[in-house]
């Protein structure tokens, strides 16, 4: 479930999960997928201690996003979506998960909110 939400799972993201079991009991799980080939683990991510995981795909998503130029584009969307990582994965404030909030980012990195018609501005519903 957390990495067909994800991508990539690291510790971290727990912290926007509820009812999960421990993080030593998911690395079990993970190993058990790592050795079948079924995921990866490794460091796909900088920034964050502990082992990681990723489904193949996300792996080949990240390093094509590195080859990418930026486009400034603006993504809004709300708070309660599961990409709503701001302050726990991504640098900032935590927005709590109500609807009625949201987040934007702009090539990845957070932002303010839009300002409304703006050019560019994307708004993506969960």
């Amino acid at each position: 479930m957390l990495l067909r939400r994800y991508g990539i799972v690291v510790r971290d993201v727990l912290a926007r999960e509820a009812n999960l079991p421990p993080w030593r009991e998911l690395l079990a799980g993970f190993r058990r997928l790592e050795d079948r080939g079924e995921i990866r683990g490794g460091r796909f991510v900088d920034g964050f201690l502990g082992e990681q995981f990723a489904l193949p795909v996300a792996v080949e998503s990240v390093r094509a996003l590195r080859k990418l130029d930026s486009v400034q584009e603006t993504i809004s969307l709300s708070a309660a979506d599961p990409l709503n990582l701001v302050g726990i994965l991504v640098p900032g404030d935590r927005v709590p998960a109500i609807s009625g909030n949201s987040v934007s980012y702009r090539d990845g990195a957070a932002i303010g909110p839009p300002a409304v018609g703006s050019p560019g501005n994307e708004a993506l519903a969960s």
